[in-house]
């Protein structure tokens, strides 16, 4: 079951690593969209979205404490969800569905992250690099 899980974790990562990329390589983009939907200091919140996504990321999927990176990666979605992605502003029917369909991605991500935390915290993954920095016993 460990090769399972460790093929999960590079999967499950594939999007947090390209899109903390975009954050580095696009940043005055993502800056001008960040700041279309109301984001304060919004190249600041692009550059630390990027590097939570990063350092989760790779946190992941290494396995090095493993369980701080899923956190990371909890810190990054939720907010994302509810500032970036608030359905419930748009009155535009394909507006709305377009930012319903990505608040729910991220809000499911921030569940598959906790569930990571769990399996980290419990030192009940295979093939990490070291065994967690919080635990849960």
């Amino acid at each position: 079951m460990d090769v399972v899980l460790l093929i999960a974790r590079v999967l499950f990562v594939v999007i947090f690593l390209a899109s903390s990329i975009g954050h580095f390589t696009q940043t005055a983009a993502m800056t001008g969209y960040a700041q279309s939907k109301g984001v304060p200091a919004a190249r600041a919140a692009v550059l630390l979205g990027g590097a939570l996504l990063l350092l989760g990321g790779v946190s992941v999927l290494l396995g090095l404490w493993g369980d701080l990176g899923a956190l990371l990666l909890v810190v990054f979605l939720l907010p994302t969800a509810v500032l970036m992605h608030g359905f419930w502003r748009e009155s535009e029917p394909g507006a709305r569905m377009t930012e319903t369909i990505q608040f729910n991605k991220d809000i499911s991500l921030a569940g598959g992250a906790l569930a990571f935390f769990v399996l980290y915290a419990r030192d009940a993954v295979g093939y990490a690099l070291t065994g967690p920095l919080l635990g849960l016993g």
